[in-house]
C-alpha cells in the first residue's frame, strides 16, 4: 500500500474527521468562555477586589525593581532592564478562566449523562416474536378453534 493511499485512509477515517470537528468547536467555545471571563466576570471581581484591570497585577524583584514606578503598565515594567517581573495577574484571569470553562463543561457532561439515563430508563420495545412464536401460536390458535 502506498504512503498517500494510507494517509488518504487515515484522514478520512470518521474518528480523525469527529476529532477535526471538536477541536474546530472547542476553540470557539474557548473564545466565548475568554468574552465571558474578560468581559462578564474580571469587573465584577475586579470591583469586588478593587483592581479594575488584573493583567497590570505584578511584582518586580531584582536589582532593577527600584526603577520599577508603583501603577506602571505590565509592558512598561518589562521593559526595565535587570527587573524580573512576577506577573500574577495574568495568572489570576487565566485561572479564572480555566475554572468557568471546566465548570460549563461538567454542566455539559452533567446534562448528556442526564439525557442518557433518561434514554436508558424508558423501556425497551418488545421483541418481534421468531418465526417459531409466531408457527407455534397460530398452531394454538388453531387448535382452540377446534375445541
Amino acid at each position: 500500500m502506498g504512503f498517500f493511499k494510507e494517509f488518504r485512509e487515515f484522514a478520512v477515517k470518521g474518528n480523525v474527521m469527529d476529532l477535526a470537528v471538536g477541536v474546530i468547536i472547542g476553540g470557539a467555545f474557548g473564545k466565548i468562555i475568554d468574552s465571558v471571563v474578560n468581559d462578564l466576570v474580571m469587573p465584577l471581581v475586579a470591583t469586588v477586589i478593587g483592581k479594575p484591570d488584573f493583567s497590570n497585577m505584578y511584582l518586580a524583584f531584582g536589582k532593577g525593581a527600584v526603577d520599577v514606578k508603583p501603577g506602571m503598565a505590565l509592558a512598561d515594567a518589562r521593559k526595565v532592564a535587570d527587573a524580573s517581573i512576577f506577573a500574577y495577574g495574568n495568572f489570576i484571569t487565566v485561572a479564572i478562566n480555566f475554572l468557568l470553562l471546566a465548570f460549563v463543561i461538567f454542566l455539559m457532561v452533567k446534562g448528556i449523562n442526564s439525557l442518557k439515563r433518561k434514554e436508558e430508563a424508558k423501556p425497551a420495545a418488545p421483541a418481534a416474536p421468531s418465526p417459531t412464536d409466531v408457527l407455534l401460536a397460530e398452531i394454538r390458535d388453531e387448535l382452540k378453534k377446534k375445541n
